[in-house]
């Protein structure tokens, strides 16, 4: 005996998928632009895509990756394996100025979810998850090179959610970060260029504190040597 499912239930189930997809509107949509754009990026700074965890120990004694640490204002997905908290010096710079701000905004940490990654796991990563960026090719993770974070932005509220895109805004229209908004793993994919550092160290230098009242950075230095 066959049993119908009532027509109410269709259409409430249609509506909730209608709104859902309505709520989507991130600033930073992922793209296929972007993806060649931050391996651009890796190309430019002649970094290697990590293959195996060889290659990952040898950055990391030879310090070319270094720890990303908890402390008050970030925290770190208990999940993450503790060999991959890893990142390049000038990512985690931006990792530490971000939690600073958000922390002194929000008085809530930020929690990191994902950082560097070697080809294998991206290719395991890849088998149970259809929406995993490449680990060959031009728009292949930029996990690999390690200038990449993921942070986590499911369980913040509509502001925080806001507060970090215009943070970020500024620093992508320089060209210091490349971020999306990822929609099925909820979270700000991050890449970080090395002229983060450079024009970090240069607000340092003119003696900005670089925050506005809401804690934001507020940009007023562009690198004369970006090109």
């Amino acid at each position: 005996m066959r049993h119908s499912v009532p027509r109410r239930v269709h259409r409430t189930t249609s509506r909730r998928a209608h709104l859902r997809r309505l709520r989507w509107n991130p600033l930073f949509r992922p793209s296929h632009e972007s993806l060649l754009l931050q391996n651009s990026e890796i190309n430019r700074l002649d970094l290697p895509r990590i293959q195996d965890d060889n290659e990952l120990e040898a950055l990391k004694a030879s310090q070319d990756l270094v720890p990303i640490s908890s402390s008050q204002s970030l925290r770190i997905d208990p999940r993450l394996d503790p060999d991959r908290r890893y990142c390049r010096p000038w990512t985690r710079d931006f990792l530490d100025d971000l939690s600073a701000d958000y922390y002194k905004r929000f008085h809530s940490q930020i929690q990191v979810n994902s950082a560097v990654r070697t080809v294998q796991v991206q290719r395991k990563l890849r088998r149970h998850n259809r929406n995993a960026a490449p680990e060959v090719g031009d728009t292949a993770s930029s996990h690999l090179a390690g200038i990449t974070v993921d942070i986590q932005r499911r369980g913040m509220t509509r502001d925080q959610v806001k507060w970090v895109e215009q943070y970020m805004l500024p620093l992508k229209g320089m060209g210091l970060v490349e971020p999306e908004e990822e929609r099925h793993q909820w979270v700000f994919h991050v890449m970080v260029s090395d002229r983060y550092s450079e024009w970090r160290e240069s607000r340092m230098l003119a003696g900005e504190n670089g925050d506005d009242d809401d804690g934001q950075p507020e940009v007023k230095t562009v690198l004369a040597n970006e090109q």
